[in-house]
């Protein structure tokens, strides 16, 4: 009896992953039609984010006894959080394709980062990842109007912070490995509900963030649908990266980056400058030879921004 390739472990991993890539490739189009119901995409991370630590919490009871014996955990849910804040914000208000691209200068922060966190003394690979990575961004920012390769809107802030953020999470999954896996989960799912709340409301207070809007039916349906999309590409992620090795999560995670680039040009929410196409090659190039370069410990899955 032949067996279909589609009931095949690998293909479904694979599948499950580029079905996480798409929901977070796509996101800003909820997060937009949200923003125009009057939900800031900080009040919109947040609700996502608690929905999730609700469900969590019911499933993994046992996630907070982890969480609590291990608080170097806080950390874990610094940096998700911040990357939750910086990655939604930014691709809600800015050129979408730009966003992204910045927000992927992971290689470079890595390279800072991992020395004094991990150990890891850069090498020639890493250095030469660093200036492809450098050199792709300078491209992506300089402008004709503008004297010097430097971001020039609060988009290009957040994405950048987003970035580096989502970097010091990975290296964070790697270097608290040994804690438990609902553990880390629940303290990424804390981290977009509180620091998105938090932020949220510092923006309030400075008048940047709108106030949460009254409870309406067109606004909470999206939310909930939003919500289980991002359940479903997590429980997808963790499907798949326990599945495949560390490279190919990775890779295939890319696609990402094309969903995002390709749905934003579509809908014209985002750009392909002959600038951005250039700078954007380098930028992928520096992600996908990290990613070939890289052996990541059991457990340590790459989560979404």
């Amino acid at each position: 009896m032949l067996r279909s390739p589609l009931l095949n472990p690998t293909a479904l991993a694979a599948a499950a992953l580029t079905l996480n890539a798409f929901v977070w490739g796509v996101s800003w189009w909820p997060f937009r039609a949200l923003q125009s119901l009057g939900l800031h995409p900080l009040w919109t991370t947040a609700l996502i984010y608690t929905f999730a630590l609700v469900c969590l919490g019911l499933v993994q009871p046992r996630a907070w006894r982890g969480f609590a014996r291990h608080p170097e955990l806080w950390w874990l849910l610094l940096a998700a959080g911040l990357t939750n804040v910086g990655f939604n914000w930014a691709v809600t208000v800015g050129d979408v394709v730009r966003v992204v691209l910045l927000f992927y200068l992971m290689p470079a922060w890595v390279v800072l980062l991992a020395w004094p966190l991990l150990g890891e003394k850069p090498t020639t690979g890493s250095l030469l990842r660093l200036t492809l990575a450098l050199a792709g961004v300078v491209i992506v920012l300089k402008t004709p109007a503008s004297p010097w390769p430097v971001p020039e809107s609060l988009p290009d802030w957040l994405a950048l912070m987003g970035g580096f953020c989502f970097a010091l999470t990975n290296i964070l999954l790697r270097r608290l490995n040994h804690t438990p896996s609902e553990s880390r989960m629940l303290a990424m799912f804390a981290g977009g509900a509180v620091l998105a709340s938090a932020a949220a409301l510092v923006g309030l207070r400075l008048g940047v963030v709108t106030a949460l809007p009254a409870p309406e039916l067109a606004w909470l349906a999206w939310v909930l649908l939003i919500s289980l999309a991002f359940l479903a590409g997590n429980f997808a992620l963790q499907y798949g990266a326990a599945h495949l090795s560390a490279s190919a999560t990775s890779l295939i995670m890319l696609s990402e980056v094309v969903f995002a680039s390709a749905s934003s040009v579509l809908l014209g929410a985002g750009t392909l400058s002959t600038r951005t196409l250039i700078g954007g090659a380098l930028i992928l190039l520096a992600s996908v030879l990290s990613v070939l370069s890289f052996r990541q410990p059991a457990g340590a899955n790459p989560p979404g921004p």
